[in-house]
């Protein structure tokens, strides 16, 4: 019997990312199991607070049957010793997947396709039900003298996984690879 293990491009990509890549690499491959990989990207993404750094990586994964979304964060470890990290690993059946959007920025519109114009950035936002979240604000009109009150405007929304990638932050490949992503998920999923 042998042992299941990540394709190389996967794992190469999960390592590049440089944050905790055996744990990260270790759950990802608990998620896929002896299941083909027919498409991933890994996304590193670091936030900066005045005092700390914050990292974060979102590995995708698509599977024959299945969506598989790993999350690694940093976790609040006791004081005075080193952090921990934290991955939630959530699989989806690609029949569940409710809906795929993929918006992409084109960099000089007028001259794409004629090898000067590019995608500048994308988004992928994929939603399968698990979250609904409401965001309510007070309503305005246009008048800014106005001092009446308008109500409150509220939007529903159910996005459970949004991704946004540049060709500045993060390269044309990783860009291409969400696309390709995108795409893939768009054609089997919906």
């Amino acid at each position: 019997m042998t042992t299941p293990q990540l394709p190389r491009d996967l794992h190469e990509a999960i390592v590049a990312s440089g944050y905790f890549p055996e744990f990260v690499a270790a759950t990802v491959l608990q998620a896929v199991g002896d299941e083909q990989v027919v498409d991933s990207l890994v996304h590193h993404e670091a936030t900066f607070t005045a005092s700390e750094v914050h990292r974060h990586v979102t590995v995708l994964v698509v599977t024959p049957a299945r969506f598989i979304v790993a999350h690694t964060d940093d976790g609040d470890g006791v004081p005075g010793t080193p952090g921990q990290a934290l991955t939630t690993t959530e699989v989806v059946g690609l029949s569940r997947v409710r809906s795929v959007a993929l918006t992409q920025v084109a960099a000089q519109p007028e001259k794409f396709g004629r090898g000067r114009g590019g995608i500048a950035e994308a988004w992928l936002v994929v939603n399968w039900g698990a979250v609904r979240r409401v965001e309510i604000e007070p309503a305005a009109c246009a008048d800014p003298t106005c001092d009446a009150d308008h109500g409150y405007t509220a939007q529903d929304l159910t996005d459970d996984l949004s991704v946004r990638m540049s060709a500045a932050a993060d390269g044309d490949a990783a860009l291409a690879g969400l696309v390709r992503l995108g795409s893939l998920l768009q054609r089997r999923c919906v």
